[in-house]
């Protein structure tokens, strides 16, 4: 009995994978840097702060950017219509300082334990935005409409969808940076550390 259901439960799991197979998607991480000068931990610290990016109205160590576009198809179905397929096509971009020239010993130990610190914090940006996107593709595969033959009801209904994971994805960005930036927290750490030289 028990290798029956082991074999009915593996026959499922065969069927139901070219059904899954158009969730296999891969977001492109790209890194772009933008140029600091300085040759100590507290140096290269100021000039991130005359040239890092604004974000809003201050300007940050680093920032994780994305595009995202979706290729979807819509099938009428009776008088509903249907989300049948979305394939995501996602590019996160992390902004990370680099300093313009080779930097002295000491300095370079500290500045490679910072940046190697603040690309893994933006990273977890990153994560956090192919979270929304897989969140994304669960409400929207599958999505049906009634009374919704042009199909024109379904994609209303699909933007207030993405709109509240969007806004979900912001907060809980915002809450890992006040969580790492407070006293004590990871990145303040490495900041304290790169400017005094640990």
């Amino acid at each position: 009995m028990g290798t029956i259901v082991r074999s009915c439960l593996l026959a499922a799991c065969v069927a139901a994978s070219p059904a899954v197979a158009y969730a296999e998607w891969q977001a492109v991480e790209k890194v772009r840097t933008y140029t600091i000068a300085g040759e100590t931990g507290a140096e290269l610290y100021a000039s991130i702060g005359e040239r890092g990016p604004k974000v809003g109205l201050v300007r940050a160590i680093a920032h994780t950017d994305f595009k995202l576009t979706w290729t979807r198809k819509y099938e009428p179905q009776g008088n509903a219509c249907v989300l049948s397929s979305a394939r995501p096509k996602l590019t996160i971009t992390y902004m990370l300082p680099e300093p313009a020239s080779t930097l002295p010993s000491g300095a370079r130990e500290s500045w490679e334990t910072f940046i190697a610190g603040v690309h893994k914090h933006e990273r977890v940006h990153g994560d956090f935005i192919k979270d929304m996107v897989r969140q994304i593709e669960g409400v929207s595969v599958g999505l049906t409409v009634p009374d919704d033959p042009a199909c024109r009801k379904i994609r209303t209904e699909l933007t207030k969808r993405l709109g509240e994971l969007s806004l979900a994805q912001r907060q809980r960005s915002r809450d890992f940076d006040r969580v790492e930036l407070s006293d004590g927290g990871n990145v303040h750490q490495l900041i304290l550390k790169l400017v005094n030289g640990h």
